[in-house]
């Protein structure tokens, strides 16, 4: 049996994040392999504790001023390159190219060892909680642009 050392929520790296999941039964299709809209979750998981990694979750952003903080995919392009199978051991990794103004732009992969998997480009609106758009707070976007302290 193969050891694993990771953290519940991921690990921030020098370029971003990533987080290590299994893939379950549940993410599978008759044939075995995952699901293809099963990525899109193992894709918001990563960017959910990216987050939480930075110190910026969700669920306390709604209510860090008057306007609060929301962020919502806007855009979202993903190049299938290989499946993964029941029991795979994969690894979601995040890096932010762009973190400012009323958007985000993500960049996402999920790996099976050094095989790519899927790619992803990711834009992230940046609204309030009423749904009008904001513009990012510069000390949130220092955090994804790795240049917080």
């Amino acid at each position: 049996m193969t050891e694993h050392s990771f953290s519940l929520s991921g690990d921030l790296t020098e370029h971003g994040h990533k987080l290590v999941q299994r893939v379950y039964y549940e993410d599978t299709d008759f044939s075995g392999l995952i699901y293809h809209a099963r990525y899109l979750h193992f894709l918001e998981r990563g960017r959910s504790d990216y987050l939480r990694c930075l110190g910026c979750e969700q669920s306390a952003l709604i209510s860090v001023d008057d306007e609060g903080l929301v962020f919502v995919v806007h855009r979202m392009e993903i190049d299938f390159k290989q499946p993964a199978r029941m029991d795979d051991v994969i690894t979601i990794q995040t890096i932010t190219e762009k973190a400012g103004g009323a958007k985000m732009v993500l960049n996402q992969e999920i790996r099976r060892g050094e095989t790519l998997l899927i790619s992803a480009k990711v834009v992230i609106a940046v609204i309030n909680k009423h749904g009008r758009p904001r513009r990012l707070p510069e000390t949130i976007a220092e955090k994804f642009l790795g240049k917080a302290e």
